[in-house]
């Protein structure tokens, strides 16, 4: 591939700017809307980075040389230079912290290349796509952490292209060890007040747990009252709680629990969690709905929510006393209305047990006369009766359900504020419960997709991920790649989700092509990729 001054590219070079024109960027325009984003001043990678950053300084001052740190995101998170001059020149461009210099944004550099290919790169003057960066020659080296290999950010050293040398690359690759040997002992040193902060915590009778990044701790007590897809649920709890937080969940086992998260300082992302088991009085006071098997109500109970919530599995659990028949709304339009009636007034004239209407928005006008005049008697067998969402009932079918000393609504399973404890009761529905676990990788997926199919459609993706692995940890690679790419929209607001929607469509269509993805939504490649990226859409 040749730049537009007819300049031979090496591969990797060529294969950078490939990768920067189908992205939309232009060499003559991209650093004309630079993308600025917050930086955090007390990150681990800068912690980590600040010692080897302020030795580097000092030995480049004197130098027209710059020294440049980015974030795994691309974020530019140090900036120096030894030379004002050069320090200004970048200020005119736009490059600060906080700057955006992947790929996709500015095109071919040292740090963006370097995050993009995973390996050290060096970009020489003409080699730089942007063309305002062509004054330049960059070396570039990704800084990954030691123990878990996750990327952390790229390391670059910047010079004017006549000043270009072959010295800088080793001398780049060596501060990088130095740095990743900081990261190594932020990690010692994080882990160390981790294990202080759990052994101060634990007793023999109290279940306590220490979570962080990469560290799992738990006690005797916590240990005999965990299982696998509690631990996930715990270390998702502690995941997203940025102070201290504190939730009731039932455990595995049956147990109610209360848990309490809480940070540790001086532990980068670590959180000690301690577990009070309730006692049968408590749990009662505080079941919330939906997260555990209700006990049996007076009077007649109306179920509503949307097709998949469980409302079948609801109203059996809501029966008030046995024995119990059980009569359908599609049984009234299939076998006629007048079979179905004499069912019904036969289990009223028994006058005791329950009676179940499980779809009792499906049954005809008379047969909803039938059922209210016996509601409204309030005498004899309880009736338990599922309908649809209250929304979409008719007059006289709220007129029935209005007779009902209790109404439960169910929520859509995206909506369940419960939701990693459904996700490991349908994990032990399917037999799986002793072989398999969900990671909270995989859990925070679940729980950010919108589950248009509800219940059902996650006893299949539980199955198809079930069969895939046959035992142990359920993780992000087991589920389906589909539902992975639309879970990452589920923080966006409406009107973006929407947005989001038409691309994730626009883009299954043409088979994954952005071109042609970009031409039947109307827009050009470069708007294309300024959304995938604003709404999160995997590319």
């Amino acid at each position: 591939m040749t730049s537009s001054r007819s300049v031979v590219l090496r591969e990797p070079i060529a294969q950078s700017w490939r990768r920067a024109s189908l992205a939309g960027v232009r060499p003559e325009t991209a650093l004309l809307d630079l993308r600025f984003d917050e930086v955090d001043p007390a990150s681990r990678l800068l912690s980590a980075a600040a010692p080897v950053l302020e030795d580097l300084d000092e030995r480049l001052a004197g130098t027209a040389m710059s020294t440049v740190l980015v974030d795994h995101d691309g974020r530019l998170v140090h900036r120096w230079s030894a030379d004002r001059a050069v320090e200004d020149c970048l200020d005119q461009l736009g490059i600060g912290v906080g700057t955006c210099l992947l790929e996709d944004e500015v095109g071919t550099t040292g740090p963006g290349t370097a995050l993009e290919t995973r390996s050290s790169i060096v970009v020489h003057g003409e080699e730089h796509y942007a063309e305002a960066l062509r004054g330049f020659s960059c070396y570039g080296h990704p800084i990954f952490h030691p123990v878990t290999r996750r990327l952390e950010g790229a390391l670059d050293i910047t010079l004017l292209a006549a000043e270009a040398n072959p010295l800088l690359a080793p001398l780049v690759a060596k501060a990088v060890e130095e740095i990743e040997r900081q990261l190594l002992e932020g990690s010692r040193v994080s882990e160390r007040s981790l294990l202080a902060a759990f052994q101060s915590a634990s007793r023999p009778t109290r279940p306590v747990v220490a979570i962080g990044p990469d560290l799992l701790l738990c006690n005797q007590a916590a240990a005999d009252l965990l299982e696998g897809a509690d631990v996930a649920l715990l270390w998702n709890l502690a995941g997203e709680a940025a102070g201290p937080s504190e939730m009731e969940t039932e455990l595995r086992s049956g147990q109610r629990a209360r848990v309490r998260a809480e940070p540790v300082p001086g532990a980068r992302g670590g959180m000690l969690v301690e577990i009070r088991p309730l006692s049968p009085s408590e749990a009662r006071r505080t079941r919330r709905r939906g997260a555990v098997a209700p006990g049996p109500v007076a009077g007649h109970v109306h179920i509503s929510g949307p097709p998949g919530t469980g409302r079948t599995t609801e109203a059996r659990l809501r029966v008030p006393e046995e024995p119990c028949t059980t009569l359908t709304g599609s049984e009234a339009v299939l076998g006629g209305s007048a079979a179905w009636a004499a069912r019904f007034t036969a289990a009223v004239e028994t006058g005791s047990g329950s009676i179940c209407v499980d779809g009792a928005d499906l049954l005809p006008a008379e047969l909803v006369d039938l059922v209210a005049r016996h509601a409204a008697r309030g005498v004899g067998p309880h009736l338990v009766l599922t309908t649809g969402p209250r929304e979409g009932l008719t007059g006289p079918e709220r007129a029935l359900i209005a007779s009902c000393g209790e109404n439960v609504e169910l929520l859509p399973l995206a909506h369940r504020p419960d939701f990693p404890e459904v996700a490991a009761r349908m994990l032990a529905e399917l037999g799986a419960a002793r072989t398999h676990n969900i990671t909270p990788g995989a859990l925070r997926i679940l729980g950010s997709y919108d589950w248009p199919g509800n219940l059902p459609e996650l006893r299949g993706v539980l199955s198809q991920a079930i069969r895939k692995r046959s035992v142990g940890a359920i993780g992000p690679g087991d589920l389906p790649p589909a539902l992975v790419a639309d879970a990452s929209g589920q923080e966006l607001a409406p009107i973006e989700r929407a947005e989001r929607n038409a691309i994730v469509a626009a883009l299954r269509s043409a088979g994954g092509n952005k071109v042609r993805a970009a031409s039947t939504l109307g827009i050009s490649r470069t708007t294309l990729y300024a959304r995938m990226r604003a709404l999160k859409v995997p590319g």
